[in-house]
């Protein structure tokens, strides 16, 4: 729906990357369920530039909630939320008003919005749009956290270097661990690997993208719905809506075209009084719909379009070639600060699913 995710639970987001603020309504709710204002605050500071591996633009990201709060406690109506924006700079795309910025959206949303759009910044096609999804996402991630279902995700590649591979063994454990990282990755070593690759980038005045991995450990069978309604449909249809995502694969995704029938089953047991797979190819899902075992996908994350370097494009105003040199403050990565987003929206769209198979007030019930 446009600028609205969700079914039973539903997330409709506002604003520009330079406007006054951005925002999101978000409905459907559980009534009673308290917000955890410090786990707010820790998710926004996730997505939050820093060091010298983000943009220099700061942004204070605090929260503010205009209805359906009450003394930290969900009201159970519309819960509207705002963040302003304080450090923005219209002038740094005042020259470029009218080139297309290679990379970006400019081009294709002169056409859909025939010009009366907000070009600074990207306007509403911003990656700053993702601050009011990491608020929606922080405040129902609490609320599936303590229905016992955890997500959590590590930087798999960047640029050609691989982190340490995720295992299910302990899984929950180095899930916490991941979860307490600002740069999410299993290797020490590889995360120095990593920041070098993406400050020497900046050096050369470009950009580095890479591959999130994420997990989701306790979530039930039996969720989700074939054909199009698939949780993976779901999944994918509002990860693609996170800037700068260019490839979705569960399990073994592409990895499959390797492999024999033999190899890609995932053989069920049972286990204690529990039904489980040996195995975890499919990533958790067969059918659209949940097995009960950790769901697991991959998110390409392409580098950042704006860099400093000098490129051909067009005057779409004028109609002619031209060079564009993009001033202002710009990432030379944001795999680091997309991968709460992307947990965010995958809590977003496995809790309305949850709320659409139980009922929106369950997702406030206490075990």
């Amino acid at each position: 729906m446009k600028n609205t995710l969700g079914n039973e639970l539903t997330v409709t987001v506002f604003g520009e990357s330079h406007g006054p603020a951005i925002g999101c309504v978000i409905d459907g709710l559980p009534s009673g369920a308290r917000i955890d204002q410090e786990r707010l605050n820790y998710d926004m500071g996730l997505r939050r530039a820093a060091g010298k591996i983000s943009t220099a633009r700061k942004e204070a990201d605090e929260v503010k909630f205009l209805s359906g709060v009450r003394d930290g406690i969900i009201e159970g109506t519309p819960l509207a939320l705002i963040i302003e924006n304080t450090n923005v700079r219209r002038k740094d795309y005042d020259e470029i008003l009218h080139l297309a910025r290679p990379g970006h959206a400019d081009y294709a949303a002169e056409m859909r919005y025939k010009g009366y759009q907000d070009a600074s910044g990207g306007g509403h096609f911003s990656g700053r749009l993702t601050a009011p999804l990491t608020a929606a996402g922080s405040i129902v991630r609490k609320l599936l956290e303590d229905k016992g279902i955890l997500i959590a995700s590590h930087i798999k590649e960047l640029h050609g270097i691989k982190d340490d591979p995720l295992l299910e063994h302990n899984i929950r454990e180095t899930m916490a661990m991941l979860n307490a990282k600002a740069f999410p990755v299993l290797s020490d070593r590889v995360e120095i690997m990593m920041k070098s690759m993406i400050e020497d980038a900046a050096k050369k005045q470009d950009s580095v993208g890479g591959i999130l991995e994420t997990v989701v450990c306790g979530m039930e069978p039996g969720i989700g719905e074939p054909m199009f309604g698939a949780l993976e449909s779901d999944l994918s249809a509002a990860l693609f809506a996170i800037p700068a995502v260019k490839g979705v694969e569960f399990g073994e995704g592409f990895g499959f075209s390797d492999l024999y029938g033999s190899e890609a089953n995932d053989r069920f047991t049972m286990f204690h009084d529990s039904i489980a797979t040996i195995t975890n190819h499919n990533g958790g899902i067969n059918g659209g719909i949940s097995n009960g075992m950790t769901i697991r996908f991959n998110t390409c994350i392409k580098p950042t379009p704006s860099i400093a370097k000098p490129q051909f494009t067009v005057d779409f105003k004028k109609k002619e070639n031209t060079e564009i040199r993009i001033r202002g403050r710009h990432d030379p990565a944001i795999i680091h600060r997309a991968r709460i987003v992307v947990e965010s929206v995958t809590a977003l769209v496995l809790a309305d699913a949850l709320a659409s198979a139980h009922g929106r007030q369950w997702l406030g019930e206490k075990e």
